[in-house]
């Protein structure tokens, strides 16, 4: 597969603008330190990930059906674009994947199977199934064109907000953050303790399989990094964790402190900016989903 580049993002940005949201930016203060918050938690299918799903998809001619695995934000994301193309669709999901998801995947339209207990399990079954002709398997990351889509969210920050000088991103299967690393601008891959596959990659040189136990991991919950992402990344993020408890707390705080309401995972680079774990005199810390249910 390909290395995608920003040429590839700002193409990207182009193709998906008639069917995504462009989120907005708030410029805060908190602690008396400066950020911007990107608010693509807004997107149209509550997370950034409509945008690599509508790329993917109208980079080629659209197949006559698509079909995917996720562990929830990747296959509503996949749901709503085929929705808007007019393609039918199939998401492949774990037995462990929340039922806020689930149930606005099939809202969507799309078929819905649950199998296995992890993403990995779901994801092996959906290929199986994505051998019948005029079927598009649609990778949640490892994928140069669902990479330059979720580029798109950087994209757009860096022409609404040009002195931001950080990215703060949460890190899955690498997709989100890879396509914003291709800005240039600094970028901190910020990943829960006990979801580190870009972690274990980026000391093994390779990817390779890790163990996840994490409240976010219905968002992060990648056991495995991407190859198209791990080929972008390299040399070219900071790597940060965060744990389970600063997490928690930074996703408390979104809600105390400005009624934002994300699901854990978006919370993650949050928690990594007010550990100070991170640098930039005007940060963006992007709030990537919020489609998980919850009480402050």
């Amino acid at each position: 597969m390909s290395t995608p580049t920003w040429a590839d993002v700002r193409e990207a940005a182009e193709a998906v603008h008639p069917f995504v949201r462009r989120t907005p930016v708030l410029r805060a203060e908190v602690d008396g330190r400066p950020l911007v918050l990107k608010l693509e938690h807004l997107q149209r299918s509550g997370s950034f990930k409509l945008r690599g799903a509508v790329n993917a998809l109208v980079s080629e001619p659209l197949p006559e059906r698509v079909l995917t695995a996720s562990g929830g934000n990747h296959g509503l994301g996949v749901a709503t674009a085929a929705a808007l193309l007019g393609v039918p669709a199939t998401v492949y999901v774990p037995e462990s994947a929340p039922k806020a998801k689930t149930a606005r995947i099939e809202a969507a339209g799309a078929k819905l199977i649950r199998h296995g207990a992890t993403y990995a399990e779901a994801a092996t079954k959906a290929l199986e199934a994505a051998s019948e002709p005029g079927t598009r398997y649609l990778h949640a990351y490892d994928d140069p064109a669902v990479v330059a889509g979720q580029g798109t969210v950087a994209a757009e920050v860096v022409q609404d907000v040009p002195d931001v000088d950080a990215f703060l991103v949460a890190v899955g299967g690498g997709g989100l953050v890879a396509g914003t690393s291709l800005s240039g601008v600094p970028t901190f891959a910020v990943e829960p303790e006990r979801c580190r596959a870009l972690g274990a990659a980026l000391k093994a040189g390779e990817p390779v399989d890790v163990e996840i136990d994490s409240v976010a991991a219905s968002a992060l919950g990648a056991t495995r990094i991407g190859a198209v992402p791990l080929g972008v990344l390299q040399d070219r993020v900071t790597s940060v964790l965060v744990s389970e408890v600063e997490l928690l707390a930074a996703r408390d705080r979104l809600w105390e402190e400005f009624r934002l309401a994300v699901e854990p995972a978006a919370a993650v680079p949050f928690a990594a900016w007010l550990a100070g774990r991170t640098d930039g005199e005007l940060p963006c810390v992007i709030l990537c989903g919020a489609n998980s249910e919850w009480t402050p």
